[in-house]
């Protein structure tokens, strides 16, 4: 080979990777998350669990990113390394779909329709539908389509570059003489173990292998052990992505590699014996074709398949024989599901990061009905609590605000976009919510402590601002946790409720220490109270505020509340009206 093929090479071998990865990052987003999330729940039942292995992995087009998530949801206690095992066999099979794909540059004929099948014909006009997709399109499922679209475009001229590129090795006898030294099933297992190690993808090194067979004489001898290790280079990904992780995560990637090894060594000795009583030297001296090497690599997952899933519960056990769990091992916890593999699917990264926002927001509102309880009798036991569940929520602001961040660095979807800064913005006013809770123990504590009490009037009025407060909270916790705009909407006017009641309650204070009926030390105390309960009730705002506008992609938050206050909305003015009347004092 020259330079200019050698670069050729190069050339074609970084396209081919480079489309490779567009087209999974196109179908990653495509998927939205939906395809991961319904892999970690739908597991209980062992054929669906190879079924869905198979779809992912099929979808997504990399067997390598499905187990790193396998990994990643055992390690998060999302799923038990017994789950993942039948998953495991079904992307092993759902990952031979690329190279089938690949197999079209091989279609040989003169007729019209086998040339409009061949990638050269068609893959120019879907690099224009692609490239006026993503300029063009408005949505976001659009965009992703035309991300495909390039990346398949990219991928197959990668592929015909390399394969152009190697065509004059064909009658080159250095060539010939490495090959037939790869044609030993040790060495040629070896070769392709190691190669496929470094690439990282079996996809993309079987992609390579059937570029190299589409101009060079690859003799079949020579292709199928190269294969059969191409797939045990595949499980250096979830191998490394394993090491960071728990002792069950690390089983997974060690069942990963006992399914192919244990696949290849049964399908290798196998093979070759019968090769050997009946001889298929006709067959072994052929040379390659994109076509057969697809049939193969889809025919040794599916015998590997057959013969191991009935023992998968053996694998299972062999796996936690392999990897000796640790004695002082940490339990799984609530934060766990914040995996750093998930940022790689970023829609399932957030949905994640939603569900412990949303727990978030459950745990401060329960702080605070815990708090405004303390004045009905107070407890100690729940004083503390409730400055537990603060030190609580303040570790989940830390840790799902640093994850978010952490996906916000990552190519993602409009909406996931929006989501994430949904998240960033609610996650602040919850944790205040939170320390407003403890002020209002504290406030209870005091009272307690001091052996003071307000007079029945007061009491009456903290009662009702109290049920207006508990409310407001309730509904913006609950427009957030189920999306509900229209619950959203509602919060706006009970928080000017709230605010109202706090200047009618400090109004009717004043008139009460004019008449000696109240003391200066509980007008301190009762203005901190409800201060306390404003703030929350403005927190409540900020969130619904916060969901109100991202969903309209727009954040004016200012003139958003300046158009409700301004009586420009007339819903606004009969809801506020509603709770003025049923919050009167």
């Amino acid at each position: 080979m020259d330079i200019f093929s050698i670069l050729s090479l190069i050339g074609g071998l970084a396209l081919f990777l480079f489309g490779m990865d567009l087209m999974g990052d196109g179908l990653k987003k495509l998927a939205g998350g939906k395809l991961e999330s319904i892999l970690a729940r739908l597991t209980a039942n062992r054929f669906l669990g190879f079924l869905l292995g198979f779809i992912v992995t099929a979808i997504i087009q990399s067997s390598s990113a499905t187990t790193v998530m396998l990994v990643g949801f055992v390690n998060s206690g999302i799923m038990k390394l017994g789950q993942t095992i039948n998953i495991i066999m079904g992307a092993n099979i759902g990952t031979t779909v690329t190279a089938w794909l690949l197999s079209l540059t091989g279609i040989d004929g003169s007729t019209t329709f086998l040339k409009l099948l061949k990638p050269e014909s068609f893959t120019p006009i879907l690099a224009v539908i692609g490239v006026i997709m993503t300029m063009m399109a408005k949505t976001d499922k659009k965009k992703d389509i035309g991300t495909i679209l390039i990346g398949f475009a990219v991928l197959m001229f990668g592929m015909e570059t390399m394969s152009d590129s190697v065509s004059g090795l064909k009658d080159n006898e250095a060539f010939t003489n490495i090959l037939t030294m790869f044609s030993n099933p040790i060495m040629g297992i070896l070769v392709g173990t190691v190669f496929t190690a470094i690439i990282q993808s079996s996809s993309a090194s079987i992609g390579i292998l059937q570029a190299l067979s589409l101009s060079c004489v690859i003799p079949y001898s020579t292709a199928i052990p190269v294969l059969l290790g191409m797939n045990i280079g595949t499980t250096i990904t979830p191998i490394i992505s394993s090491i960071s992780g728990n002792t069950e995560s690390r089983r997974v990637a060690v069942s990963c590699l006992y399914i192919k090894m244990i696949g290849v060594v049964v399908v290798t000795a196998a093979f070759y014996l019968l090769h050997y009583i009946i001889g298929f030297d006709e067959f072994m001296n052929a040379q390659s074709t994109v076509f057969y090497i697809a049939v193969i690599h889809t025919l040794f997952n599916i015998l590997s398949t057959v013969i191991l899933m009935p023992f998968c519960s053996a694998i299972e056990k062999l796996a936690i024989k392999s990897v000796k769990g640790s004695k002082d091992a940490k339990e799984t916890d609530i934060f766990d599901t914040l995996d750093e593999r998930f940022l790689s699917i970023p829609a399932f990264a957030v949905e994640k990061c939603r569900d412990l926002v949303c727990e978030m927001a459950k745990l401060s509102q329960d702080s605070f009905i815990l708090a405004t309880g303390l004045f009905n009798g107070y407890s100690t036991e729940k004083y503390n609590k409730i400055v537990e569940m603060e030190t609580l929520v303040d570790k989940y602001e830390d840790k799902t605000s640093t994850y978010l961040v952490k996906i916000a660095s990552n190519s993602m979807s409009v909406k996931d976009s929006k989501a994430v800064t949904e998240l960033l913005h609610c996650i602040g006013d919850i944790e205040r919510i939170s320390d407003h809770a403890v002020n209002i123990a504290k406030v209870a504590k005091e009272m307690f402590d001091k052996e003071v009490s307000f007079s029945e009037q007061a009491q009456k009025d903290i009662k009702v601002i109290t049920n207006a407060s508990l409310e407001v909270l309730d509904m913006a916790v609950s427009a957030l946790v189920n999306e509900d705009l229209a619950v959203a909407r509602n919060v706006e006017p009970l928080e000017q409720v709230v605010d109202r009641l706090k200047r009618k309650i400090k109004s009717n204070h004043i008139s009460r220490l004019r008449q000696g009926d109240c003391t200066m030390e509980l007008g301190f105390i009762l203005s901190d109270l409800l201060t306390n309960y404003e703030r929350v009730a403005d927190h409540c705002s900020n969130i619904a505020v916060c969901l109100i506008e991202i969903a309209h992609d727009s954040f004016e938050t200012h003139e958003y509340l300046s158009s409700v206050k301004n009586h420009n909305d007339q819903s606004f003015d009969e809801q506020y009206a509603f709770y003025k009347e049923k919050y009167s004092i």
